[in-house]
């Protein structure tokens, strides 16, 4: 049995109104959650959701997509599975600390066996929370590891998760899959097998951009302040957006406001 972690960190995380910046960086600074961004993002993950700037590139998708407005995102204290969010305090202060337009849902507790089960209850609670908080829940199941077929188990759970609890679903661990297909040598998985380099995260961030949205990845503009070249931006692109035509990320929260 493996259960997918990583270790744990003891800051809060936040990215305000301006834009991006460098994959050393964690896409954060410290301060007070920002109140007044038209659009504002809180990811509750670990390691999976910091490295790379993932939450950072979210963010300035989103803005490129929406110059009018401004747009925040936050990431929620240490890397924790979501059953460990619920009874944690700074995490649940800072979810009720104000309202969100969406709230990220990463580190579903799983088996890469498949031969054990973990408590979805707390991940229910949190999407039920999100919508206290006038929020937009969004799961995020993680790409697979390097070479295990786990692509289809991962994205079934938290569709059961969102049958249960409305929730929109991201197809990022399909998108990793197409990309690989087309390209078997494209640089998406660190070297432990199981952590993005920055084309992995660019590539989970564009099929988040496009379930927050509700808009395609194609309309996207070349980023150059992440080390993910315009060639490789664009590739990217297209397969997310083909990813996301496949397989609807709203499938499960057609309801909700993009």
């Amino acid at each position: 049995m493996r259960i997918r972690t990583a270790g744990i960190a003891l800051s809060l995380f936040l990215v305000a109104c301006g834009g991006g910046g460098d994959s050393q960086r964690g896409g954060a600074t410290s301060g007070p959650p920002p109140f007044t961004a038209d659009i504002t993002l809180l990811f509750m993950g670990n390691s999976h959701t910091s490295f790379n700037d993932l939450s950072t590139m979210v963010a300035d998708m989103v803005r490129a997509a929406k110059p009018g407005q401004s747009v925040a995102s936050v990431e929620a204290p240490g890397f924790m599975f979501l059953e460990d969010r619920v009874p944690d305090a700074p995490s649940m202060d800072l979810l009720h600390s104000q309202d969100w337009s969406f709230v990220i849902l990463q580190a579903q507790k799983y088996s890469t066996s498949g031969q054990f089960e973990y408590s979805t209850e707390e991940a229910k609670e949190l999407i039920r929370m999100s919508r206290v908080q006038h929020a937009v829940p969004v799961m995020f199941p993680e790409w697979p590891l390097r070479n295990v077929a786990e692509t289809q188990r991962i994205y079934d759970l938290h569709v059961s998760i969102a049958q249960a609890e409305p929730a929109c679903v991201a197809p990022v661990g399909q998108a990793w899959d197409l990309a690989l297909i087309r390209d078997g040598s494209l640089p998406l998985y660190a070297d432990d097998g199981n952590h993005s380099r920055p084309p992995g995260a660019f590539l989970a961030a564009l099929v988040l951009f496009a379930t927050i949205t509700g808009e395609s990845p194609l309309d996207l503009p070349n980023l150059p302040q992440y080390p993910v070249d315009a060639a490789m931006q664009e590739l990217l692109r297209g397969i997310a957006a083909e990813t996301v035509a496949t397989v609807p990320p709203r499938m499960w929260c057609p309801n909700d406001p993009v």
